[in-house]
């Protein structure tokens, strides 16, 4: 199995020799990883989560079993 060193060194060699269609594919791997590391989860939702949780946790909300849930779903596709 090669190390991680051979697999950047194989990479860069490649690189070094690959045509635009190949650049262009690395290009959108990298700013693919780019973006689903910038991805965020804004602050109101977490909001909305620990409003829902303190209702929950007070008795304020209902609350279902999973066992109840499939059911709903069942009954809502007759």
């Amino acid at each position: 199995m090669d190390s991680t060193v051979d697999i950047r060194k194989r990479i860069h060699d490649f690189i070094d020799i690959a045509d635009e269609r190949i650049l262009r594919i690395f290009k959108g791997i990298i700013d693919a990883e780019e973006e689903e590391d910038n991805y965020s989860v804004p602050d109101s939702h977490y909001d909305v989560i620990n409003e829902r949780r303190e209702k929950y946790i007070k008795g304020e909300s209902k609350s279902y079993t999973w066992e109840e849930v499939q059911e709903k779903a069942k009954s809502a596709l007759k």
